[in-house]
C-alpha cells in the first residue's frame, strides 16, 4: 500500500497534469484555486495561530477555504495549498487540534505541488550539493519557506537529513537579505497581508452595483476596502450604478446577488 507520502506525491502530480500546470513555479495561489475547482477562497483577518480553513456545505456542494492574512507569504502559500489537498482528498476533519494522517499528507501534497521534484531537478541541473545560495535561489523561485524548499532539495539528492534540520532556523528575510531580493520580498508581504473576497462573489457584487440593485458599501464591505475607493475604481472603467425603477423590471430579470455567507458555518471543516 502506498504511504502517505507517495500518495500525496502522486495526487499532487495529477492535479498538475489535470490542470496543464507543467513542473513550473505556481503564481497566484488564491486565483489558481479559484480558477481549477471552482470553489471560493478568501483571505480573512483570522486570530493568532489560525492559518487556514475549508468548510463544506453538503447541501449546496459549495466549498469554501479561508486562509488568514499574514505578513509571511510563504506560509500562506503552502497553507493554500494544504487546504486545497483537503478539497482532493475529501478530507473531514473533526478535531481540529489533532495532527492526524490526513494533515501529514495534506502537508505532503503542499510541497508537492508547489516545488515538484522534475521541475526542481532542471533547475538544479549539475548542483551536486547545495549550499545557501541554491536554498535562496529554490525559495525564490518557488515562493515557498526555506525548510519546504530544503525538504525538496532533500529528496532531490543534494543535501543530507543533517543540513535539513541545521537549515530549519533559517528564515525567508534572512536569505530575502543575504542574496539581494528583500525587495520582492516586501512586495509579497503586502500582498498576503491584504483582505482578499472570493473573486466570484466580487464579480456578481460588481454586477449588481452596475445595475443598480446593490450599493457601493455593499460591495466596499464585501472586499474590505473604503467605500470610495470602490466608487473611483468603477467610474474609472465606465461602471456607474443605473437608476432603477421597480416597476421596470420582472423579479426573474435582476441579477443573483447573495453576500449571505452565513451558510459557509455549516458543513464539514478542516484545516
Amino acid at each position: 500500500m502506498p504511504s502517505a507520502e507517495q500518495h500525496a506525491k502522486a495526487a499532487a502530480e495529477q492535479f498538475r497534469g489535470k490542470h496543464q500546470l507543467g513542473v513550473q513555479p505556481l503564481g497566484d495561489l488564491v486565483a489558481l484555486i479559484e480558477q481549477t475547482t471552482g470553489h471560493d477562497v478568501a483571505v480573512l483577518d483570522a486570530v493568532p495561530d489560525a492559518h487556514g480553513l475549508t468548510m463544506r456545505d453538503p447541501a449546496r456542494g459549495r466549498v469554501f477555504i479561508g486562509v488568514a492574512r499574514t505578513p509571511h507569504p510563504m506560509r500562506q502559500r503552502s497553507t493554500l495549498a494544504h487546504e486545497l489537498a483537503h478539497v482532493v482528498f475529501d478530507d473531514e476533519i473533526d478535531d481540529l487540534a489533532l495532527r492526524g494522517s490526513e494533515e501529514i499528507r495534506a502537508d505532503a501534497f503542499a510541497r508537492h505541488l508547489l516545488v515538484p521534484l522534475g521541475g526542481l531537478e532542471a533547475v538544479l541541473d549539475d548542483v551536486d550539493h547545495a549550499n545557501e545560495g541554491v536554498l535562496s535561489t529554490v525559495v525564490q523561485r518557488y515562493l515557498v519557506s526555506p525548510a519546504m524548499a530544503a525538504i525538496a532539495l532533500r529528496d532531490a539528492g543534494v543535501i543530507s537529513q543533517a543540513t535539513v534540520d541545521a537549515w530549519r532556523s533559517l528564515s525567508t528575510r534572512y536569505l530575502a537579505t543575504r542574496f539581494g531580493w528583500s525587495d520582492f520580498y516586501a512586495t509579497l508581504q503586502d500582498d498576503s497581508n491584504r483582505l482578499r473576497a472570493p473573486q466570484a462573489l466580487v464579480s456578481r457584487s460588481v454586477a449588481g452595483y452596475a445595475a443598480g440593485v446593490l450599493s457601493a458599501q455593499a460591495v466596499a464591505t464585501l472586499r474590505g476596502v473604503p467605500v470610495g475607493t470602490v466608487v473611483a475604481e468603477l467610474a474609472e472603467i465606465g461602471i456607474v450604478p443605473q437608476s432603477v425603477d421597480a416597476e421596470d423590471f420582472e423579479i426573474d430579470e435582476l441579477p443573483q446577488i447573495d453576500l449571505d455567507l452565513s451558510d459557509l458555518e455549516e458543513g464539514g471543516a478542516s484545516s
